[in-house]
């Protein structure tokens, strides 16, 4: 393989030892039909060089990355699925496959697979992802990221050429297998299964693998679990308060879905907000509201508990109790972030920052179903009024309800407003990701294999995300 001089492989997690991952073998597929490959990504970590038949050897067969991970490693982990413990988790139907170093940064990255068969921990379960899945997260992934949120990135989507039956989606349905690129595949359930066991070793000895591999910057701390922690507790506020200002509904967030690196990932059924709605929900069986829109940063702060119960067992300092008391003002600080950063403004003063974050939030229930969540912020960006008011939706912006949103945003100045220039801004209307724009872009593959109107939105997509600016 010709193999680019940026690429450096550095497989780390095998040193953990048998306690904390499984070797597992990728299933043989009878198809591998390429369905979406992301170059940008790949050029990040020196893969972008692969022909296609070297690309479809490693991500569709699975052959080993040079001095890569060789066999991959099915991690084992606990966790709570909407607030009751299981034990019998795990990758069910993943792996790690290879890690390596980016080339800007030089953080260490997973590539991890979802859809690539069974493994010691599948349960019942047939280790597969439908294709429409697979669509689905490229698509969730391409949107969150151009949008600024910590996320995966989908790196490949191959078709494997099996019928499987779902009991969510018509079936027979085809299949798939996902490679995503992430910083990292550790996650709270990680933690928590070797709590279960009463294993503080285990968990000092994770916490050390984590801080040298994710963290080195606490490498010299005395109160390890604690430190370990607090870093947690913060890049989870960052990635709370991003959904909240992408309105994006998760819809799943148990504790084996929650990555000790801050970052976002594993999109089953997501949704994008049509328009406010603090009870909506994404999954169709969460029928208590319980990771609905509004209540998401409540659903995390309750997972950190998780992880600090389980970290609890490796330190008997009070260090961890400070660490959660911290997530309540980051995630503050954090969405006022998220929201300037979203309407393209500067901030100016702690209290007028707060007030305009409550501004926006009153001015969406006040527009109701008639003001969807993207435009707003497609509208405002920069803070440009007359751009707004002559959109399509001015009306709506000159009502009585608008006017102390309308009077915030003229005493701030724009973050590079050089931003509006780009032709994307000249569009009536902003890029969204509705749940009934993804079903008429699968339509056309299930019906006739027809790809062109879910290349078209991932073209369009990344033309939003390069006008944004926000990564």
């Amino acid at each position: 393989m010709p193999v680019s001089p940026i690429y450096r492989p550095d497989p780390r997690v095998q040193g953990l030892g048998p306690e904390f991952a499984d070797p597992v073998r990728a299933e043989v597929f009878p198809k591998t039909i390429l369905r979406f490959r992301n170059d940008r990504a790949a050029a990040t970590v020196g893969l972008d060089s692969l022909t296609a038949d070297e690309w479809i050897a490693h991500f569709g067969r699975f052959e080993p990355l040079p001095g890569n991970l060789d066999p991959p490693l099915a991690q084992r982990y606990h966790g709570h699925q909407f607030r009751n413990y299981n034990p019998d988790l795990g990758d069910g139907r993943g792996f790690t496959f290879a890690q390596l170093r980016e080339a800007e940064t030089g953080r260490l990255l997973d590539l991890g697979t979802k859809g690539s068969g069974r493994t010691p921990w599948s349960r019942s379960g047939d280790g597969k992802l439908t294709l429409k899945g697979g669509v689905r997260e490229v698509l969730a992934t391409a949107m969150l990221e151009a949008q600024g949120v910590p996320t995966s990135r989908s790196f490949s989507l191959i078709e494997t050429g099996e019928d499987l039956t779902r009991g969510d989606e018509p079936s027979p349905t085809r299949s798939s297998v996902l490679v995503r690129l992430s910083h990292g595949h550790i996650r709270f359930g990680s933690f928590q299964r070797h709590a279960f066991f009463e294993r503080g070793d285990r968990i000092t000895q994770l916490t050390d693998y984590v801080i040298a591999t994710y963290y080195p910057e606490l490498e010299g701390v005395n109160d390890r679990p604690a430190a370990l922690l607090q870093a947690v507790v913060g890049r989870s506020a960052r990635m709370t308060a991003a959904w909240m200002a992408a309105g994006f509904v998760h819809g799943v967030l148990n504790t084996d879905n929650m990555n000790i690196t801050g970052e976002s990932f594993d999109y089953g059924p997501y949704r994008f907000l049509p328009h406010n709605d603090p009870n909506f929900t994404a999954a169709y069986f969460d029928h208590s509201g319980l990771y609905s829109f509004g209540r998401q940063p409540e659903a995390v702060f309750w997972n950190l508990q998780q992880l600090a119960g389980s970290l609890s067992l490796a330190t008997e300092s009070d260090g961890l109790v400070e660490a959660l008391n911290g997530f309540g003002p980051a995630y503050r600080q954090a969405l006022t972030a998220a929201i300037l950063a979203r309407l393209g403004l500067k901030p100016r003063s702690e209290a007028d920052d707060a007030a305009l974050v409550q501004a926006t939030f009153k001015a969406f229930s006040e527009g109701g179903e008639a003001l969807r969540w993207e435009p707003l912020f497609f509208d405002w960006f920069c803070g440009d009024e007359a751009r707004a008011l002559t959109g399509v939706r001015g009306a709506i912006y000159r009502e009585e309800g608008f006017a102390e949103l309308r009077r915030l945003l003229a005493g701030y100045e724009a973050e590079r407003p050089e931003r509006l220039a780009d032709p994307w801004f000249a569009r009536p209307e902003p890029e969204e990701l509705l749940y009934d724009q993804i079903e008429a872009l699968w339509a056309p593959i299930a019906e006739r294999d027809d790809w062109s109107a879910f290349e078209a939105k991932l073209a369009s997509i990344e033309v939003a995300r390069l006008a944004w600016g926000f990564m």
